[in-house]
């Protein structure tokens, strides 16, 4: 790793991570040269150098990645739930035992810090296979009323943000209820995804039960564009998720579709402060910004502003950004120069429109893609970085002085994934929570996450959820 990052040196030694030099695409339980022969770069986002060669999928794998899925459904959908509930059960173990070299990789491949890997990704990963292994001989119990059966294969695309954590969201669902799946995790943070590939092939899983196949958005439009699918499963921008609701519209296929969000994190004069400070903290620079249902949007009532902002620049400013391997780090790298680029143009946005910017003094280190944690105060409602997902470390500060006037504020958007409300009175959070145009609303806290919770949202933000027995109900067709 660099040296020149003026930081307390405390690494996570990469030796932990065996990274191949080149990955090819696993198809029918093996890894498969690409048709084409065409392969791309995977690079370290904090220090430039390249992980790994990994194969580009074009629309002749992608077409053998479905037929091997679909010629699996057929044994797959057939045996017992109890049998399919082992070898989900297998993978998650799997996944434990090998926690600290997904770790590592994890935070190589994406930037994000060691401490998030370790605590959080790979132990909520492995807790989503273990749930729904539980699940897997229980489905005639979820849905009493209803024959549940498989649809058949899914076709699913994850983003880059939590790479790991999103395949187990998908996969493991779909497993559980008899599906096959075609599986694509973003290009610029395959690594995860094809070491979960090696978990699979070791755990014994039926040939072609699950294909992890890699590329570009040309990848993803022909793997939605194809006709075996019966399912797609998309998480990512808004954008894209649009496009590829278009084409299960035509394809006639099951959807569901995790998108964008412009969070409101509502802090009332009530509110334990110096807790809800963190969950500020929490809710916008966990993972550098880089989620969905990020607390973008801070509204805190007009006689606790300047308190809340006094406490909010103060902890902000002993925020360390550096290293992801290096456990004191709590900023990471951005995960692209795109990325960097676009969150970059956006603080301009914000200062163009008037807002007054903070970023604390700090060193960055002279390779990779980094960011300042940032806030803005003195934020219009129609402000650009108010209304529009930025998916960096960026907030915007409003007040507000009465219920519905900060209600109206937070619902004015496009978007309804999530929201958070600070407050001891338990009236204002069940008012806030009816009112609230979002999928998931934390009180007292922000961006905890379990497998028995389902996830989703609103408008922009897609429609579906996952997680729980609604994430069960994504992956099943029913018949009386």
């Amino acid at each position: 790793m660099a040296t020149d990052w003026n930081l307390s040196p405390a690494p996570e030694s990469t030796s932990h991570a065996n990274i191949a030099k080149q990955y090819e695409l696993f198809i029918n339980g093996e890894f498969q040269k690409p048709i084409s022969g065409k392969y791309f770069d995977t690079i370290n986002p904090a220090d430039e150098t390249l992980l790994s060669s990994i194969a580009e999928a074009g629309d002749d794998d992608v077409d053998k990645a479905m037929k091997a899925a679909k010629a699996a459904h057929k044994s797959w959908s057939k045996i017992s739930g109890k049998e399919r509930g082992k070898y989900i059960y297998r993978i998650a173990r799997m996944i434990q035992e090998k926690s600290r070299e997904f770790a590592v990789i994890e935070s190589l491949d994406g930037g994000k810090p060691i401490g998030e890997s370790r605590d959080i990704d790979v132990p909520l990963a492995a807790a989503h296979f273990f749930y729904y292994a539980g699940w897997a001989d229980k489905l005639d119990y979820a849905f009493p009323m209803r024959k549940p059966k498989s649809l058949g294969v899914a076709a699913q695309i994850i983003p880059w943000n939590f790479p790991l954590l999103m395949a187990a969201w998908k996969i493991a669902p779909a497993l559980a209820c008899g599906n096959t799946v075609v599986l694509k995790p973003a290009e610029t943070t395959p690594l995860t995804a094809l070491k979960l590939a090696e978990v699979i092939q070791e755990a014994g899983l039926p040939k072609g039960v699950v294909n992890i196949i890699t590329g570009d958005g040309r990848t993803g439009a022909a793997m939605t564009a194809h006709p075996i699918p019966n399912k797609l499963a998309f998480t990512g921008s808004t954008p894209v998720g649009k496009s590829i609701y278009k084409a299960a519209l035509e394809g006639n296929k099951k959807v569901t579709l995790e998108l964008g969000g412009k969070a409101a994190n509502i802090i009332f004069d009530d509110a334990p402060i110096e807790a809800a400070v963190e969950g500020i903290i929490n809710g916008i620079y966990f993972n550098q910004g880089h989620v969905c249902c990020a607390g973008s949007r801070l509204f805190v009532q007009e006689s606790v502003y300047e308190e809340v902002l006094a406490k909010l620049k103060k902890r902000i400013g002993n925020l360390i950004v550096g290293d992801p391997m290096d456990k004191n780090t709590d900023i990471g790298a951005i995960n692209s120069k795109e990325q960097l680029h676009t969150i970059n143009r956006y603080i301009e946005i914000g200062r163009e429109e008037g807002a007054e910017i903070y970023q604390p003094e700090c060193d960055l280190p002279t390779k990779g893609n980094w960011c300042r944690p940032t806030l803005f105060t003195n934020v219009a409602q129609s402000n650009r970085i108010a209304q529009e997902e930025i998916f960096g470390p960026v907030l915007a500060i409003q007040t507000f002085r009465t219920i519905d006037e900060v209600i109206d504020k937070a619902n004015n958007t496009s978007y309804g994934l999530s929201a958070g409300v600070w407050t001891d009175k338990g009236s204002k959070i069940f008012q806030l929570t009816k009112a609230l145009k979002a999928g998931v609303v934390w009180a007292n806290t922000y961006n905890k996450f379990d497998p028995t919770s389902p996830f989703g949202g609103y408008k922009e933000s897609g429609f579906g959820r996952e997680g729980g027995m609604h994430g069960l109900e994504a992956y099943l067709k029913f018949t009386v």
